[in-house]
């Protein structure tokens, strides 16, 4: 298998496994519910949850299967299992930026980074579940850069 070149201006981000477990859990706990129940009173319940335990293993893939690609000029991410997804959007589009730490992602040093956008395809980009990091001041000198090499200025 060949290996992409990535040059080294591009930060790769994907979501920590343990928020993919996280995200999981709830349908891990209604699998083991279910199975509780299928053994105890109605045994057809065994199949709902193996489709449980199915769709959560999917979950978990689909979630560490996404890709951040952030560069001096585009935030690219990816996503899908199947179907991949990719969408760009420019820096000097990103308008605000929200830093989001509940507290079990403190615990585990994870972040939920929401830029706000003036493109109209994704006005909102969820960086989900990421290691704590300094990347809001990253991206924040990437769309200044950006904004005075294009000469774009912001007028409210």
């Amino acid at each position: 298998m060949e290996q992409e070149f990535i040059p080294p201006e591009v930060i790769v981000i994907r979501p920590a496994t343990i928020f993919a477990f996280i995200k999981i859990f709830p349908l891990i706990l209604a699998a083991f519910g279910f199975l509780f129940l299928a053994a105890r009173y109605f045994p057809l319940l065994v199949w709902l949850s193996i489709a449980i335990m199915l769709f959560a293993w999917y979950r978990y893939l689909y979630i560490r299967r996404t890709v951040y690609e952030i560069t001096p000029e585009v935030i690219r991410f990816s996503r899908g299992l199947f179907f991949r997804r990719t969408d760009m959007v420019e820096m000097y589009r990103v308008k605000d930026y929200v830093l989001l730490r509940p507290f079990i992602f403190q615990v585990f040093k994870l972040m939920d980074l929401m830029l706000k956008t003036t493109d109209p395809e994704n006005p909102i980009v969820w960086l989900r579940g990421i290691p704590l990091s300094g990347l809001v001041d990253t991206i924040r000198d990437h769309v200044q850069e950006t904004r005075q090499h294009n000469r774009i200025y912001e007028i409210n």
